[in-house]
């Protein structure tokens, strides 16, 4: 019987990493057009959805593979550029799995998604503050005013959009994995659905709010140094 779960979990992780690559591959569009170290997917969305159903550990395990695949094919960032991956969907799925296995309600999953929010926004910005000036060549003085505006306002911007999408997504797809006979659904509180859309309405307005402070700072010295 047990040989026969992780048989499950294995097809089931592994159909999670080909849906998170794909949507990769197919929906990766820069934030920002000219800018396209500030890019958008949909990858971390599978990602969170398998971390709620197996785990932090497993969640870092795929977050590994889908990032190694990614540089392999699309990416043109090299091992910094996966390193980077990596540590910007773990600092979010991790975290949110990790609470989330603590709490396996509505509720767990709602505040697992903003500290995982948080933590995404947290880190990429310190690496951003340590990795941008030696891999982009840019001196630290070009970095340092952009590290609010625009890299921690963007990763706030990513984490919290693909959080809002994890929670529109989670039941459609764990229910298609149940029908498939590959999971056994989470236990969800009988209060979900008004939490879950204050939880949507309000991250939606907060994101949209943030994607316009993006959208409207000066990026061109950034870019003409990059040049």
């Amino acid at each position: 019987m047990s040989k026969k779960l992780d048989i499950k979990k294995m097809v089931t992780m592994s159909m999670l990493c080909a849906m998170a690559y794909t949507v990769t591959v197919v929906f990766r569009i820069s934030v920002v057009p000219g800018h396209e170290y500030l890019k958008y997917d949909l990858k971390d969305v599978v990602l969170l959805i398998g971390g709620f159903l197996y785990g932090p550990l497993y969640a870092f395990m795929m977050s590994v593979v889908v990032s190694v695949l990614e540089m392999l094919s699309v990416s043109a960032d090299g091992w910094v550029g996966c390193i980077m991956n990596i540590v910007s969907s773990c600092s979010l799925i991790c975290t949110a799995s990790f609470v989330y296995s603590k709490r396996k309600t509505l509720g767990g999953a709602i505040l697992g998604l903003i500290i995982g929010v948080v933590a995404v926004t947290g880190m990429m910005t310190l690496w951003n503050y340590i990795v941008t000036p030696l891999y982009r060549g840019f001196p630290r003085s070009v970095v340092v005013p952009l590290l609010l505006p625009v890299f921690a306002a963007f990763n706030f911007f990513k984490g919290g959009l693909n959080a809002i999408i994890s929670v529109l997504l989670f039941k459609p797809i764990v229910s298609a994995l149940h029908k498939a006979e590959l999971i056994e659904p989470p236990i969800v509180g009988t209060r979900s659905t008004v939490m879950k859309w204050v939880f949507i309405g309000v991250g939606a307005a907060v994101a949209i709010t943030v994607l316009f402070a993006v959208l409207k700072f000066d990026l061109s010295l950034f870019a003409s140094k990059g040049d």
